[in-house]
């Protein structure tokens, strides 16, 4: 598999794309006012404890508190140990405990309001919810992550080969130092001890400093940041799959060029500037692929398409047959598009990066094996992808249900903004509402007041339909209650709203009614 990442670098913003035999994959977005925060470690402070949620949350600095679930909590019994073993010069540390947490576990939690905690962020704030924190503090290197306080040295599932992980698992012992649990990452199943060495000594030095840090400072704060997203896609997806790593600016070019001299020099000569007068995204047809990205509907092979809606709790994804029709046999047409759909969902899911519970109404399907094919399809596809997924069987509605991984916010809240008029919703208030809506007004106002000329703002494209297909409204609005009203097109206000100013004090009085 040919592997290619692209970045590009604006005044405002960076943008990746990992493309895979031409097609683009994944896409990342990090703005320059809005930083990364996942990998983030900060002394914090318990805001608050529920016990009802089994939740807490924490002050770490930021506008809105994290989210800490009492599941994210690594050993309830030493919660304060991480803080103790840092700023206490005792040489006896307190090590925390990798078991599997039970409910039991979870009941003897006892933070307490004010408690200094040290928390790391696992998932990005989005909407009203602050961002999500665990106490299982880890520090990721190229090749390893290191854990403190935690006798555990762990091999990535994805190194299959037997002896690969008996050899790497031995290096790891004999360079670990007490005290420290490490994880072995899927990149290093090829590396030597030398390099697998260097990154630990280069993750203890990243702890060190974090530890001195937290001597020093008051809560709340940020003791450790991890890389901008730029580097963290180049240390997570460097491997000999990638064939080119192309960046548009030059001071990003010679950071990351540095970055992999450093950690991978095998692969120095993979990453190139790209200067021309044509966009990077362009050039490589990537900028067409991602508008793309950001459409509800998205078309199969076949003339079916798939239709994917966001809303509070869930994600909703809606397979149909479209242009695919035929009085002949519909089970096969059902199964066929099914699993075309099953194949781009999984694409989508993972280039938009959606996360959370997501439903899936596939077209009906009678026959059971038939529902496997689809179900298999999907979860093979699915797992192509880093993030970790969750799937239940398809329902004789055709429904599955399904939750993934959220780390990042999903592509389409990155890039783009609630609009103003719908809220979210897709739908303004119909022009013939707006007019009920005008008439209750004046209504309102003709029996709470006794000024008789005002100035209606509306917008040019309700006024046109006040005059023609409403046939003259204001008009007999004026002549019902004996007053003037001076109609004013202004573009700048909401075709679905209007204002209305008093003539006689000279300001706007709509809400006054």
């Amino acid at each position: 598999m040919d592997k290619r990442i692209l970045i590009s670098e604006t005044s405002r913003e960076t943008r990746i794309a990992v493309l895979e035999n031409g097609e683009l994959v994944e896409f990342f977005v990090e703005k320059f006012e809005k930083s990364r925060l996942v990998g983030n470690i900060y002394l914090g402070q318990v805001e608050n404890v529920i016990k009802g949620i089994q939740a807490a949350f924490v002050d770490i600095g930021m506008e809105k508190n994290a989210f800490l679930p009492f599941a994210e909590i690594g050993d309830p019994e030493a919660i304060d140990s991480l803080i103790e073993n840092i700023k206490d010069s005792q040489e006896e540390k307190t090590i925390r405990q990798t078991k599997k947490k039970s409910r039991r576990d979870l009941d003897k939690v006892k933070l307490k309001k004010g408690q200094e905690i040290l928390v790391q962020v696992i998932k990005e704030p989005f909407g009203d919810k602050g961002p999500r924190v665990t106490t299982d503090i880890s520090i990721p290197g190229r090749f390893l992550v290191l854990i403190p306080y935690v006798e555990y040295v762990g091999i990535s599932k994805k190194i299959k080969n037997r002896k690969t992980r008996y050899r790497l698992k031995k290096i790891v012992d004999e360079i670990k130092p007490k005290g420290f649990g490490v994880i072995v990452r899927t990149v290093a199943d090829d590396i030597d001890q030398e390099v697998l060495e260097s990154d630990l000594n280069t993750l203890l030095k990243n702890w060190k400093k974090l530890e001195n840090l937290v001597r020093k400072i008051e809560s709340p704060e940020c003791v450790f940041q991890d890389m901008e997203t730029a580097s963290t896609v180049i240390r997570d997806f460097l491997s000999h799959n990638v064939s080119k790593i192309i960046v548009d600016k030059k001071s990003l070019y010679i950071k990351l060029n540095n970055y992999i001299k450093t950690t991978s020099p095998e692969y120095s000569d993979v990453i190139e500037y790209y200067n021309s007068k044509t966009p990077l995204f362009d050039q490589m047809n990537v900028e067409k692929e991602f508008q793309k990205s950001l459409y509800k509907k998205v078309w199969l092979n076949n003339g079916g398409f798939i239709v994917i809606e966001h809303t509070e709790a869930m994600t909703t994804i809606d397979v149909n047959s479209g242009k695919f029709i035929s009085k002949k046999d519909h089970h096969k047409i059902a199964l066929k598009t099914n699993m075309l759909a099953a194949k781009e969902v999984a694409k989508q899911l993972r280039l938009r990066d959606i996360g959370g519970l997501i439903v899936i109404d596939f077209i009906d399907m009678v026959d059971m094996a038939n529902r496997n094919k689809v179900y298999n399809e999907l979860k093979t596809e699915l797992a192509k992808a880093k993030a970790s997924i969750a799937l239940a069987s398809i329902s004789e509605f055709g429904l599955l249900e399904m939750t993934r991984q959220r780390i990042r916010t999903n592509l389409l809240h990155t890039v783009s903004e609630q609009c103003p008029l719908c809220h979210g919703s897709g739908r303004i208030t119909s022009k013939a509402s707006v007019v009920t809506m005008l008439e209750g007004w004046f209504s309102r106002f003709r029996h709470q007041s006794k000024e008789r000329r005002v100035e209606l703002y509306i917008h040019p494209d309700m006024a046109e339909y006040l005059k023609v297909t409403a046939k003259n409204i204001i008009r007999k609005i004026q002549w019902k209650y004996l007053m003037r009203i001076k109609v004013i097109q202004d573009i700048s206000v909401n075709v679905d709203d209007f204002k209305v100013f008093s003539i006689k004090e000279g300001i706007e009085i709509t809400d006054k009614y």
